[in-house]
């Protein structure tokens, strides 16, 4: 194949991953099943190439269809357990997180930092799910969130920034959306081992969380309890968030050091 050839198959193929990227990115926690107008609405993309990019996506598995619906494939599902997030993190702390429901009986949940956002990876609710908070794959602002803020307390400057930069939004009233508050709010967390936002997110919803360190001591994620302000008090359950989120360190740390 000539140089020509090749460069123009390498550009079909990146206009096609992109276009299968819209596609993607037009689902998300409110919006898990979505017919065809709402695919074209969401993605961006015209009629006729959402149509049959979205086909193509149905034959690898990425994308799978019910009746009129689109929805995202098992093939996605089945690729996401290989993630490191997943995989290595996930099935470290997935004991302490259990654990921690145990003595709370509230929501626990996990996350790692993603740009100015808190991405969710494991979340347990029981049989008291809160609709409200965001599931396994959404995100968080890292900012008014007790598991950003125990991630951020111990990361470097430029995280900080990325942050900041991104804008400290109100959602409440009670949201810290000062660079000053929140580097103050930050300074405080080392000392008591764990952060805490109360109602910064969502009216009437408190957060305690710590944060979980690899094997040279990195901010690698953080857990949390989250549930009814009456019920998350930072008193009562930070020591045992705490406690969870350190020995689920070094649960990370062992298997990250053995390796696979």
């Amino acid at each position: 194949m000539s140089p020509t050839r090749r460069d123009s198959a390498a550009e079909v193929a990146g206009g096609s991953l992109e276009r299968a990227a819209a596609l993607l990115d037009a689902f998300d926690a409110d919006h898990r099943e979505l017919g065809l107008a709402e695919l074209v609405r969401r993605s961006g993309l015209p009629r006729s190439t959402t149509h049959r990019t979205a086909a193509r996506m149905i034959q690898l598995g990425w994308l799978d269809k019910q009746g009129e619906r689109y929805r995202i494939g098992n093939r996605l599902f089945e690729l996401s357990g290989l993630v490191p997030v997943r995989r290595e993190l996930r099935e470290a702390v997935l004991p302490f997180l259990q654990d921690l429901y145990a003595a709370a009986r509230t929501t626990v949940q996990l996350g790692v930092l993603d740009g100015a956002q808190v991405l969710v990876v494991e979340k347990i609710s029981g049989h008291r799910p809160m609709p409200m908070l965001d599931q396994v794959g959404g995100n968080i602002p890292a900012h008014c969130s007790g598991l950003g803020r125990a991630i951020l307390a111990y990361s470097d400057e430029q995280t900080f920034e990325t942050v900041v930069a991104a804008g400290l939004h109100r959602r409440t009233p009670r949201t810290i959306s000062s660079p000053t508050a929140l580097r103050r709010e930050l300074a405080a967390i080392p000392d008591r081992g764990w952060a805490y936002d109360r109602e910064e997110g969502i009216v009437g919803i408190s957060c305690v969380a710590a944060p979980i360190f690899d094997a040279v001591g990195g901010v690698v994620a953080a857990l949390s309890v989250t549930g009814p302000s009456a019920v998350v008090l930072p008193e009562r359950i930070g020591p045992a968030v705490r406690m969870a989120a350190a020995a689920a360190s070094r649960a990370y740390s062992s298997r990250r050091w053995a390796g696979p």
